[in-house]
């Protein structure tokens, strides 16, 4: 009889600070375009600027860790 592996998964929570971040990013993109041109989501850009600020924030500045920034599963 095979036994069920527990797979890892996120928080709620963890969940929870993924989407305000991404959500918060997509929100600064929207803001700071000066044109009338609507941008569409696009998970590739957000993660381009949330990588900048995790960077930023957890390397440069040492002021969190990266899993409190923005929790992720190892592969």
């Amino acid at each position: 009889m095979s036994e069920l592996i527990d797979e890892p998964t996120l928080t709620n929570e963890q969940i929870k600070r993924q989407d305000f971040v991404d959500n918060r990013i997509f929100e600064l993109i929207q803001e700071l375009n000066p044109s009338q041109t609507e941008i569409d989501w696009d998970i590739e850009v957000i993660a381009d600027v949330r990588e900048t600020i995790r960077i930023w924030l957890v390397e440069d500045l040492k002021i969190t860790d990266e899993m409190s920034f923005y929790a992720y599963l190892e592969e």
